[in-house]
């Protein structure tokens, strides 16, 4: 008689401010486990660890039965907003030890910025800069040989400033690296041990202040990252086992955990990359391709577009006030979340929320962990929207009174009751994450109307309501788990790796011939990546990317094309596209020849397997999922209100608002004029009565 096979288990796991969540799937069934715990700000791999030994325990899994672990982390983004990273050294070509000063001629701000901007200090101050005697043109021809002992005395003299890492960047490396790879072959002798970055492997791409700038953000985050990763993978190993830790990229690809700690400038966008996975993957179950994704959970929120089923990418990803030129998804993310801070300032007597965060430590005052501040969270729960039933995490109690007391706090500064302050704050922070869906829409040439919106994360849910009243969004979705839809993104993400260059030429100067001969080699370059990881060649599927502008124009933009379409239409089906595009975003296109900038060709693994929940059927009447009746203040009036167990719903089940729907993980408000409809997936799909 034959043994059946033991199970192994697959792992996503999301780090956020506030909450760790994670989601475990049986490898062979699809099936699917999920834990959310208090995240550990001070170190987050203890968070991590607490999670797994949750979800093992209440499932009775053996953690040793876990093969794959996929985490999305904020470490890298934390590191460069709270300024703790390596102090860094640069080695420059001769005459550009001022490429970072002198940057580009932007001041965030309105019109007067510039009267405010206190401009951080750099990432690579200019006493740890030096310059290397040497010199290629834009070609790759070498035109001034490395003067190597002349560069071994400057590279001795900033090893006694203390430097932690290193970057080189050379003018021109992106067209031959050979002279960095040489400084960095006589910085591992002069400074042994030092991390070394360089340019022509991090960001082979034309620019040299955007390719010095990503490339020094690289070494300020590396220390840190790889030690994590490091610490992180030994934990793992010694609690798991024989795993295999992979990390989550900002363009939403999985990362091996060498290339993580190699190239962290790659995961600045870790987190937030995760939920737009997730997202994407359980509307395909109802059919829905083109989404707004509102990832709303302790510290910020979230949001990006999704058009036919694929994210909308960006080449550049700003933290703080630090650009890179690294792929990620279009995520755009806002300080508003449930954690967020309300205050009336003393000179205007005019409410305000965020962002502030209270986040996990001590958190909103109704979490009963200190905290005193009143939060979006605590607004909640004064106006019902969050009842005291709720456990949070399957075990975090919630206190009305605190939260009442809190709330208080802002009524009295305002002369109102603590309910209208409560909707006051509630109101504001929908405005803030309005004008950030706005941001991915509206802004770039998108009716909103046309897009359904996934909400998902800890707050999301009680928020989305009123955001697709905002919006014109419909339907609103509620995903199964949208708690823990990160770290279901962490764990249904494909490996991914990326190879680019420069390579300038008007359509006129080139085939398609040689731009195919030229995506075929980056490709094998990207392919090499997975193949270390065990992924076959014919697991692989690849996808080309090319960098357009207009003849004599800065701007440039990026065109996906699958290998068989170039076939199809080559360069001028390209050209045709960059013209829709222009016009999309700017409202027109000029009769200008078209210029290639940088060609990159994308690799990815296979999907991960994952069985969709098919939920029993039952009729339009949810009456049996009521589990008591409660109060909410909605829209100045007090109102009864059902709430609803998510776990006895039914597929077809209909819940008119205004309604509370609990569960595990998270709290869905359906308002006053809307219904949801429970889908054969398990989604809520809430629009408006008609």
């Amino acid at each position: 008689m034959a043994t059946a096979a033991v199970p192994t288990y697959r792992l996503g796991v999301d780090v956020g401010g506030t909450f760790t969540d994670l989601l475990l799937i049986d490898e062979s069934t699809g099936e699917t486990y999920s834990a959310k715990v208090p995240s550990t700000p001070k170190d987050s791999s203890i968070g991590v660890l607490n999670g797994i030994a949750r979800i093992c325990e209440q499932n009775k899994i053996d953690p040793q039965r876990i093969t794959h672990v996929m985490h999305g982390t904020t470490v890298a983004t934390n590191t460069v907003l709270e300024g703790k990273g390596a102090s860094v050294g640069l080695v420059t070509t001769v005459g550009y030890r001022q490429v970072l000063q002198i940057a580009r001629s932007y001041v965030p701000g309105g019109l007067g910025g510039w009267v405010i901007y206190n401009k951080r200090p750099l990432l690579a101050p200019l006493e740890h800069t030096i310059e290397a005697d040497e010199r290629m043109d834009a070609r790759g021809n070498v035109i001034a040989p490395l003067d190597e002992a002349a560069l071994r005395k400057s590279l001795a003299a900033l090893r006694n400033k203390g430097i932690e890492a290193l970057t080189v960047s050379l003018l021109n490396a992106y067209a031959n690296g050979a002279h960095e790879r040489r400084v960095r072959e006589i910085a591992e002798e002069v400074l042994p041990g030092m991390p070394v970055s360089i340019s022509s492997e991090v960001m082979p791409e034309m620019y040299e202040y955007e390719r010095t700038e990503t490339t020094v953000v690289n070494s300020y985050v590396r220390p840190i990252v790889s030690r994590y990763i490091k610490n992180l993978g030994s934990e793992l190993e010694r609690k798991l086992g024989a795993v295999k830790l992979h990390v989550l990229r900002s363009d939403g690809g999985l990362t091996s955990s060498e290339a993580a700690s190699h190239s962290p400038v790659n995961m600045l966008m870790s987190g937030p990359a995760g939920g737009v996975a997730g997202a994407l993957w359980i509307a395909q179950q109802s059919g829905f391709k083109n989404l707004l994704t509102f990832d709303m959970g302790g510290t910020s929120t979230d949001v990006a577009l999704i058009q036919d089923g694929l994210a909308q990418t960006r080449r550049e990803t700003r933290v703080a006030d630090v650009t890179v030129r690294a792929p990620s998804i279009d995520v755009r993310t806002v300080g508003a979340g449930g954690g967020s801070i309300a205050y009336v300032p003393e000179l205007t007597k005019a409410l305000r929320v965020g962002p502030q965060s209270a986040g996990a430590d001590p958190g909103p005052a109704a979490y009963c962990k200190g905290g005193d501040k009143p939060t979006v969270t605590d607004a909640n729960v004064v106006l019902g929207y969050l009842p005291v039933s709720s456990r949070l995490g399957g075990d975090m109690k919630i206190d009305r009174a605190l939260a009442q007391k809190a709330v208080q706090s802002i009524a009295d500064a305002l002369g109102k009751t603590g309910h209208e302050a409560a909707e006051g704050v509630i109101n504001i922070v929908n405005e803030n994450m309005f004008g950030a869906l706005r941001l991915v829409s509206i802004e770039q040439g998108y009716d909103p109307r046309d897009f359904a919106l996934v909400a998902f994360g800890g707050a999301g849910p009680l928020h989305a309501n009123a955001l697709g009243k905002l919006l014109g969004s419909w339907p609103v979705i509620i995903p199964p788990a949208p708690g823990v839809l990160c770290a279901y993104g962490d764990a249904t993400t494909r490996l991914r790796d990326e190879a680019s260059r420069t390579f300038i030429r008007r359509l006129a100067q080139t085939s398609d011939a040689e731009v195919l001969a030229q995506l075929v080699e980056l490709a094998a370059t990207a392919r090499q990546s997975l193949s270390n990881e065990g992924v076959p060649t014919s697991a692989q599927s690849v996808a080309y990317q090319i960098d357009l502008r207009y003849r004599g124009q800065g701007l440039r933009l990026t065109i996906d094309v699958a290998p068989e379409q170039f076939a199809q239409t080559g360069l001028q089906g390209v050209a045709k596209r960059f013209d829709d595009l222009h016009t999309q975003l700017y409202t027109f296109a000029i009769e200008a020849e078209h210029e290639l900038v940088n060609l990159r060709a994308v690799v990815q693994g296979p999907q991960t397997t994952v069985r969709a929940e098919q939920l029993p059927q039952g009729a339009a009447d949810a009456s049996h999922a009521v589990v008591e009746k409660t109060k909410l203040f909605v829209d100045g009036a007090e109102r009864s209100a059902p709430i609803y167990d998510r776990a006895r719903l039914k597929a077809g089940n209909r819940i008119a608002g205004p309604a509370i729907v609990a569960q595990m993980d998270t709290t869905t408000l359906i308002l006053p004029g809307h219904t949801g409809e429970v889908d054969k997936v398990g989604n809520i799909l809430i629009r408006p009565n008609p």
